[in-house]
C-alpha cells in the first residue's frame, strides 16, 4: 500500500493523503495525464473507471463513470485549474447527473496534486479542500477516503508497466461504451508540432494517407468552430475514390479539436464502410515523457456503426498514417 499518511483536518476544512512510489516523478506525472492508466487505478477495485474525456490543460474538463458490481454507472468529473507539469496539478471535483453533464446541486470540491522526487522514487501529495464542515463529512460518510486507500493501492502495478504506455507502441482501439471508441497513440513530437500536423494542409497530405497505393487529390483542412473540412482520398490505380468532410465544433489549440464528419464521394467502396453515418470526433492531445499521446474518441450514431467501421481495417490504416507521421514529417 504506497499511502504513508491520511491526515482530515476539520478545522481547515482539508483531507491531505500522501502516498510514495517506487518511481520517477515523471512517470507518475504521466499516469494521471494518460486515461488509459488512470482508469486502472482512479476508481476502487470494485468500481472500476471509464474516462470518456481527459483534457489535461487548465480550462479543460473531464469526465469519467464507475461501474459497480450491480451494473450502477456513477459518474464524476474534473475541471482543470492549473497543470504545472510535472510538479502539479489541480482540479474541481464533482458529481455527473443522469444526462452526463457536472450536476452542480452535489458536492463540488478543490483537489491538488503535488509530485516530488524523494530518493527511492517520487512522492505525491493530494489535498482536498471542502467548503464546509458537513460537506467534508459528507463526503466521508460516502466513503471518500476508504475508496482512496483502495483507488491509490492499484498504482503500483500501473506505474510498474513501462512498455504498455511508451512510444513505439502500435494505435490501439477499445471500447468505452455503446457508441464510443477511443484510438490513442504516443507520437513522438511536441504537443504543438502534432497540432500543426493536422492543421497546416501542405503536412497533412504527406501523412495522412492510409496504406501505401493512395494520394490526397483534396485536402482542405480547418481548426476554426464552424467552419468545414474535407479530405479526399484516391487508389493510385484510379479504381476508388471517397472522402471525409464535416464540421469543426470546438477548437482549443493545440490540446483539443472536436469535429463532426462523414464519409462523402465514395467509388468503389463496400457499402459496410459508408454505414457509419454522421460521427463526432474529440481529437485531445497531451505532452508526455515520450512525446504526445494522441487520444482521439469517435462517436458513432449506434454500436453497429462502430462495428462496421472498425471491421473496414480503420484502425490499422491509423496506424500507417501515425507511423508516417513520425518518420516523414515530424523528424524532417
Amino acid at each position: 500500500m504506497p499511502i504513508t499518511a491520511v491526515d482530515k483536518d476539520t478545522d481547515a476544512l482539508t483531507l491531505t493523503v500522501t502516498a510514495e512510489f517506487p518511481v520517477p516523478v515523471r512517470r507518475l506525472w504521466d499516469a494521471y495525464m494518460d486515461p488509459r492508466q488512470l482508469e486502472k487505478f482512479w476508481g476502487p477495485p470494485s468500481y472500476p473507471a471509464t474516462f470518456t474525456r481527459h483534457d489535461a490543460y487548465p480550462g479543460g474538463l473531464t469526465t469519467y463513470f464507475m461501474t459497480g458490481p450491480e451494473g450502477d454507472t456513477p459518474g464524476g468529473y474534473w475541471e482543470w485549474l492549473s497543470v504545472e507539469a510535472p510538479s502539479s496539478f489541480s482540479v474541481l471535483d464533482g458529481f455527473l447527473g443522469e444526462d452526463g453533464e457536472p450536476n452542480r446541486d452535489m458536492p463540488q470540491i478543490r483537489m491538488e496534486f503535488s509530485f516530488e522526487p524523494t530518493e527511492t522514487g517520487s512522492r505525491m501529495t493530494t489535498t482536498s479542500f471542502f467548503a464546509s464542515a458537513a460537506e467534508l463529512e459528507q463526503l466521508s460518510a460516502m466513503g471518500m477516503e476508504e475508496g482512496m486507500r483502495q483507488a491509490m493501492g492499484q498504482i503500483d502495478d500501473v506505474v510498474a508497466d513501462l512498455q504498455a504506455f511508451a512510444a513505439g507502441g502500435v494505435t490501439a482501439a477499445e471500447p468505452l461504451d455503446d457508441t464510443r471508441l477511443r484510438v490513442t497513440r504516443v507520437i513522438r513530437g511536441s504537443v504543438e508540432q502534432v497540432w500543426r500536423a493536422h492543421e497546416d494542409p501542405a503536412l497533412v497530405s504527406r501523412w495522412m494517407l492510409g496504406p501505401d497505393g493512395w494520394t490526397m487529390p483534396v485536402c482542405e483542412t480547418s481548426v476554426e468552430p464552424g467552419s468545414s473540412y474535407r479530405y479526399e482520398w484516391a487508389s493510385d490505380d484510379g479504381a476508388q475514390r471517397f472522402g471525409f468532410a464535416g464540421e469543426v465544433l470546438e477548437a482549443h489549440a493545440p490540446y483539443r479539436l472536436v469535429s463532426t464528419e462523414q464519409m462523402v464521394g465514395a467509388e468503389g467502396i463496400p457499402d459496410a464502410a459508408q454505414m457509419a453515418g454522421v460521427t463526432r470526433n474529440e481529437m485531445t492531445l497531451t505532452p508526455v515523457e515520450d512525446g504526445t499521446l494522441l487520444t482521439l474518441v469517435i462517436v458513432y450514431p449506434d454500436r453497429e456503426a462502430r462495428e462496421m467501421a472498425v471491421a473496414t481495417g480503420m484502425v490499422d490504416g491509423m496506424e500507417t498514417s501515425y507511423a508516417r507521421l513520425e518518420s516523414a514529417v515530424l523528424a524532417a
